[in-house]
């Protein structure tokens, strides 16, 4: 085994171990699983927002609500804010800064969920769109990494995982967490 795989490896077990032995984030993966179920039986939508692997993932969540996961049932609101002739026109006219800001006021409603994705927890378009979520009394859940940056400080519930300093660790628990809250999600609103 070469040098590199090993180091990979050996981190992914590293972290592996301290997210599933953290009880607190598992909570919180719950928590979260249950603010969105609630807000999809009252009719409400959730809308996702990231940047780059993060939009993927944000998209991913969305599509997975609004077409299926792993059974047939009926289709859940969900959207990702990754449409790119918004996302172009936005950052042209007002500055990258604005895309998600612009499309949470254009689509949010109050008792909707925003899911904002940010590894670093710093990205200014992100921390704008949470503001304007919590302006419009929409719920805000942040997934990040490490300490979250800037992030837990503009949303209603937080999620960060373990990280060594890369973001692509952080992704590969952001995928999982996606996942298993659909899975809650599903379980709670009674769809398979």
């Amino acid at each position: 085994m070469s040098t590199v795989l090993h180091h990979e490896i050996e981190q992914m077990r590293r972290l592996e171990l301290a997210f599933y032995e953290d009880q607190g984030l598992m909570n919180r993966i719950e928590e979260a699983a249950k603010i969105m179920a609630t807000a999809l039986e009252s009719g409400h939508k959730i809308i996702c927002c990231g940047n780059g692997g993060s939009m993927s993932d944000a998209m991913h969540l969305a599509e997975e609500l609004s077409g299926r996961y792993r059974s047939s049932r009926r289709a859940l609101a969900a959207i990702a804010l990754s449409d790119p002739g918004f996302l172009t026109c936005a950052a042209n006219d007002m500055g990258y800064d604005t895309v998600f800001e612009r499309g949470v006021e254009a689509l949010g409603q109050p008792e909707d969920v925003l899911i904002a994705i940010s590894t670093s927890g710093n990205s200014p378009n992100i921390l704008k769109a949470c503001q304007k979520a919590r302006l419009h009394s929409l719920q805000v859940i942040g997934l990040s990494a490490g300490n979250g940056g800037l992030l837990p400080s503009h949303v209603d519930l937080c999620l960060l995982v373990p990280t060594e300093g890369y973001a692509d660790r952080a992704q590969e628990f952001h995928i999982r967490i996606i996942h298993l809250w659909i899975a809650l999600i599903e379980d709670r609103l009674q769809l398979s």
